[in-house]
């Protein structure tokens, strides 16, 4: 009988609690800076790309909530230097979709307004990209295109993950959000080559 009534306490309990969280959904987009990072990567420049997607906030506690969603996104580098003795602008543009998992604070600044801290995993894979080569050597100009970079015997390989951390601030329905994500996983399909993504972004978003 006392386990009964703590098994109904208890349910009780997850129910007051589902009722009183609060899921809300959205689009969120905005602009990306990437590079690589490794052993041997030396070059700063970081490469322009976007991100959009739908958005899920669970706020799971006064002030406390948990952030994900499905993202389209694109990472890579940006590269000048040469290829074949050609000097030149190489591009490295993979596309991922990519589910964060994140823990956010939300602090209130003014009634309708809140800044959010969060951080968290991520994980993504690779569904298309593909590389450029831009000569700029004298008077000669040209591109070329690389095969995908995911396909057969690629460079890359598909799968990343990695940890990202970000503030923001809610206006009622609207948002914006700053944020940084490093890669911690090998990326490289060559068996000496150690690449890693990390990316910076900015983003605006609507909650319905």
């Amino acid at each position: 009988m006392k386990k009964l009534k703590l098994s109904l306490v208890v349910a009780m309990l997850a129910i007051v609690t589902a009722a009183s969280a609060q899921l809300n959904l959205g689009v969120k987009g905005g602009v990306n800076m990437s590079n690589f990072y490794g052993d041997k990567l030396t070059d700063k420049n970081a490469k322009i790309g976007f991100n959009i997607g739908l958005a899920a906030d669970y706020e799971f506690a006064p002030s406390m909530a948990i952030q994900t969603g499905l993202f389209f996104t694109t990472k890579g580098a940006k590269y000048t230097g040469n290829l074949l003795e050609t000097k030149g602008e190489y591009t490295i543009n993979p596309m991922y979709l990519q589910v964060p998992v994140h823990f956010a604070y939300k602090m209130d600044v003014t009634p309708g307004t809140r800044i959010v801290f969060h951080a968290g995993p991520y994980v993504a894979y690779g569904i298309a990209g593909k590389s450029t080569f831009k000569i700029s050597a004298g008077s000669e100009s040209g591109k070329t295109e690389g095969a995908n970079l995911f396909g057969n015997k690629g460079p890359l390989k598909p799968f990343d993950t990695g940890l990202g951390l970000g503030v923001g601030v809610e206006f009622g329905r609207y948002l914006v959000d700053v944020g940084w994500d490093r890669g911690l996983v090998n990326i490289s399909n060559s068996s000496n080559g150690n690449i890693k993504n990390q990316s910076a972004y900015l983003s605006v978003g609507y909650k319905f």
